[in-house]
């Protein structure tokens, strides 16, 4: 069978990690407008709901009132000033979530020229596992990655041996009341 590649390096680890987990009969719950990656989960077969460009910080009413059995953020909770809040609204028990790892030779990105693409949160592995923990949700997979990139110096062949990304699966932990 032919498999299609991707020209990221995080696209497809992404992608194998979702089908790992997911199934394409389950509807997804995106959080971000249409992008490059949710077009790749329809090319693969998934229904993908994504969000309208609404402030999610303040307006979670897509979280409950959409109807998804799986909620996948790539890459957009650092650019979130409260994830906690949105974890609380999710209503599916299953999550996949992706996040670029604070660097220590690298500052928070922060563009000049878009007041939105800035990183608010770059997170440690362990403090997205305390925040899904807290919100009830228990991680069952997860995977980093490296993301280097084709430019010469100290930063650039740091790149290739320092993960960059975190990718995590999780399911809501059931309760006993």
């Amino acid at each position: 069978m032919y498999e299609k590649t991707y020209p990221s390096k995080r696209f497809n680890i992404t992608l194998d990690f979702l089908k790992k987990h997911i199934k394409t009969s389950e509807t997804i719950f995106d959080l971000g407008v249409p992008n490059p990656f949710s077009k790749i989960m329809v090319d693969n077969g998934y229904t993908v709901i994504n969000t309208k460009g609404e402030d999610i910080d303040n307006d979670q009413s897509a979280l409950q009132n959409e109807n998804y059995s799986v909620f996948t953020g790539f890459e957009i909770f650092e650019h979130l000033l409260n994830p906690y809040t949105v974890l609380q609204n999710v209503k599916a028990d299953k999550i996949l979530i992706s996040i670029p790892l604070r660097l220590w030779f690298s500052p928070a990105y922060r563009s000049k020229t878009d007041m939105w693409d800035r990183h608010y949160h770059e997170f440690e592995d362990w403090q997205l596992d305390w925040l899904l923990e807290k919100t009830g949700f228990k991680i069952v997979d997860k995977v980093k990655f490296t993301h280097p990139v084709k430019k010469i110096g100290f930063r650039p062949l740091l790149r290739w041996f320092t993960p960059r990304y975190y990718l995590v699966y999780a399911e809501r932990v059931k309760s006993d009341k």
